[in-house]
């Protein structure tokens, strides 16, 4: 069933899209009926765990064993969202519209960060659980990129939640950010990033908190460019963001700061982060809007 297209309520912001863009449908898909597309080993534990301090549930039961699959993502193709304005009125075309352009943006931007050769990732969109080669997974674990079958995964449910029990005024953008921010994963997992540091810290200037940041450095330096992006015909996805739609995405990043979430359950702990706290999280964005992909070492940072 097709999630039907949104109302025209306050927190949509100007439209970013070009109506006339072809987008490319391929890159996401819907999760048939809100079942899995895989099976496999355990999910994320940094992404569960802080989407269940967030949202108060016990999510450890996400945390099973099992074996990676040799099959990719299927499911339901999006077939309706074949142009930017279908992206500008319906939220899941939204995504193919995200997904286009960064896929548009990386085939061109990744050489200056990798020395190894761009492959792409896609979206798989689902509600209720999925099964992904990185293990099961509810809705309540958010957004997340599982580096084992390297796709992205994402109920648009979580949206409201960044507009309600997060706080942010998520408009368009802010979605796209999102979206960008597990883009920028598939990113360092292709240049060997991921694999090469210590997942397990936490705290302030831990590895994970700098893998965090440097996805959104690479989600700031897609916003930078995404007006350059273009379909076949050469028209540009989107328009260039207007100053309330970056101000939005810097919402966002504020939002899901680590010291905004533990402020919520009464207790601020740097050394418990795992994502960076809300000015590290917009100095990045920040920095990769601003300076490109290329400054986005945040490895070689000493000052976060």
């Amino acid at each position: 069933m097709e999630r039907a297209t949104e109302p025209d309520v306050a927190y949509r912001q100007i439209m970013t899209f070009n109506d006339d863009a072809r987008l490319d449908t391929s890159k996401v898909r819907r999760a048939g009926g809100g079942k899995g597309i895989a099976v496999g080993g355990g999910v994320g534990v940094v992404a569960i765990l802080l989407i269940g301090q967030l949202l108060g549930v016990d999510l450890s039961g996400l945390l099973g064993g099992g074996t990676a699959p040799q099959s990719t993502a299927s499911g339901e193709p999006l077939d309706r969202c074949t142009t930017g304005a279908s992206a500008n009125e319906d939220v899941e075309c939204r995504v193919v519209g995200a997904a286009t352009s960064l896929d548009d943006f990386w085939t061109d931007t990744y050489p200056s960060v990798g020395d190894n050769r761009y492959a792409s990732t896609s979206v798989t969109l689902f509600s209720g659980q999925v099964q992904t080669a990185c293990g099961r997974a509810s809705s309540a674990v958010g957004p997340f990129y599982c580096p084992a079958d390297q796709m992205i995964y994402l109920d648009t449910d979580f949206y409201d939640a960044l507009r309600g029990s997060l706080g942010a005024q998520g408009g368009s953008l802010a979605q796209m950010y999102v979206i960008a921010h597990e883009w920028g994963h598939h990113i360092s997992n292709l240049t060997g990033t991921m694999s090469a540091i210590d997942r397990e810290g936490t705290g302030p200037k831990s590895d994970g908190v700098r893998l965090e940041l440097q996805a959104d450095c690479f989600a700031g330096a897609w916003v930078a460019g995404a007006s350059q992006t273009r379909d076949e015909a050469g028209t540009a996805f989107l328009k260039a963001p207007t100053q309330a739609e970056i101000a939005d995405a810097l919402d966002t990043a504020s939002a899901i700061g680590d010291d905004r979430i533990q402020e919520r359950a009464g207790q601020v702990n740097p050394e418990t982060w795992t994502h960076g706290s809300s000015e590290q999280r917009q100095k990045w964005f920040t920095t990769g809007f601003e300076r490109g992909a290329t400054a986005c070492d945040t490895f070689a940072a000493d000052a976060l």
